[in-house]
């Protein structure tokens, strides 16, 4: 681990590794250096980019790399996975996993009182499903995984099942997240920190428990606090969980409780996200309804007209700011009236482990059909997977050739191949307003968020 290391060496290590893509992979998986970047010599990580001539060379020169770095070839290097890539050059780090569409609220923008038709439970993914997936993506690159729902915590092998993502870290993974109400997460966070975790966006809409009843169409409120009590408490003992509160905003329901929320940042380390109110199958959307950013962000700087811009990180859904003095921060999700289409790197699979390229397409594809295409079918649970790893390894042993690296040859090249075709006809952008209130689209609990 780097501590142990002397600090010299320290300095050298990449802070992006280069992604290697794993051997055996058709030829779209790979993307070959051209015969102009092969003559060139090798460039290390840790050189500062080339500068112009017009500029005096820096007075204290860089240290040099360890010969290691300077020696390695170019052919050991890999870019991105063109699997990941659209057609609009979009590297998809960032994958998002539904693992369940069951949830334990009713929130009145995330599906309809009446509930929503859930799929048989022979038509999820299984744990060992949703580990072989992680995996996968992981070896093409996706850095940062986050589970989500339905609500993921009254899933009752979570934890499991995110110890075996967790172990994907060695493998390249970066951050292991959840979205979630906070409900049951506060007796599930010390394993879960265990597991890997880093992140917790925290679904929250009042602060006030009368008004948290009426818009979840049920009671939590107090347990919901003590999640985000617990969270920040860790955090203290040097966790380092990224706490989000995301509250969707709806004009005439909570638009008064904006301030309040941004109160909570005064003395509490958290960010809170106001989100632009969202159309989806079942909640009732109307323009009217919906707060735009701008009017939001209008309200908080009659308080506080010192409110300052921070600078967002590469591929932020969110626009944050902060109020000088205060320890949290808030920023504004704009879905809506400014989308962030441009720099999207998010990927979705639904419980039913169908891949969705966009939140707000239509469009999706089967991966849990093709990854049970050898299991005849059935979902794969540990057995059969086991089972399925021993015919395929011994059909390999069989032939020349080094071994994949998952161990699931044929499967592993289908599923890149579609995966690769879906998040090439991802579009540039999502339709505007106008135009998704109108459009077929799951209920939200059904795609995971």
């Amino acid at each position: 681990m780097d501590f142990l290391l002397p600090r010299a060496i320290c300095r050298l290590k990449p802070a992006n590794p280069p992604r290697i893509l794993p051997r055996g992979l058709p030829k779209q998986g790979r993307c070959i250096a051209s015969a102009a970047t092969a003559t060139q010599q090798p460039v290390p990580f840790d050189e500062a980019p080339p500068v112009p001539l017009r500029t005096p060379p820096h007075p204290h020169p860089l240290p040099q790399a360890h010969p290691a770095i300077h020696n390695r070839p170019l052919k050991d290097t890999r870019p991105f996975s063109d699997f990941l890539t659209d057609s609009f050059s979009r590297q998809h780090d960032y994958l998002r996993i539904s693992i369940t569409e069951r949830c334990n609220l009713r929130c009145t923008y995330c599906m309809p009182e009446e509930g929503v038709p859930l799929s048989p439970a022979s038509h999820l993914l299984t744990t060992p499903e949703i580990s072989y997936l992680s995996a996968l993506f992981v070896s093409q690159g996706v850095t940062k995984i986050r589970l989500t729902g339905g609500e993921p915590t009254i899933r009752r092998d979570i934890v499991p099942l995110m110890h075996e993502i967790g172990s994907l870290r060695s493998k390249g993974l970066k951050e292991l997240c959840i979205t979630t109400n906070g409900i049951a997460l506060h007796r599930k966070l010390d394993s879960m920190a265990e597991a890997g975790l880093t992140g917790v966006n925290l679904s929250l809409d009042t602060l006030d428990p009368f008004q948290f009843q009426i818009m979840t169409r049920r009671q939590g409120f107090s347990a919901v606090i003590r999640s985000v009590d617990r969270i920040l408490e860790m955090n203290r003992l040097g966790a380092g969980i990224r706490l989000k509160l995301n509250c969707v905003v709806m004009r005439g329901i909570n638009e008064r409780e904006i301030i309040p929320f941004v109160e909570m940042g005064q003395e509490k380390d958290v960010e809170v996200r106001f989100i632009e109110y969202m159309p989806f199958d079942g909640n009732k959307w109307a323009k009217g309804k919906m707060l735009s950013y701008k009017e939001m962000l209008g309200m908080i700087r009659e308080k506080y007209p010192g409110l300052e811009k921070v600078r967002d990180e590469m591929n932020d859904t969110s626009k944050t700011f902060r109020v000088p003095g205060f320890k949290g921060r808030i920023g504004f999700i704009t879905s809506m009236t400014h989308n962030f289409c441009g720099s999207c790197n998010r990927l979705r699979i639904t419980s039913d482990g169908n891949l969705k390229v966009c939140l707000f397409g239509n469009a999706e594809v089967s991966l849990r059909d093709l990854l049970r295409k050898g299991n005849n079918g059935q979902p794969i649970d540990e057995d059969a997977m086991e089972a399925i790893k021993q015919v395929e390894m011994d059909r390999r042993q069989a032939l020349p050739g080094d071994a994949q690296p998952l161990g699931y040859g044929e499967r592993e090249r289908e599923l890149l191949e579609l995966i690769g075709m879906a998040v090439k006809r991802k579009k540039e952008k999502h339709a505007g307003i106008g135009e998704l209130e109108n459009m077929k689209n799951r209920p939200m609990i059904l795609i995971g968020g």
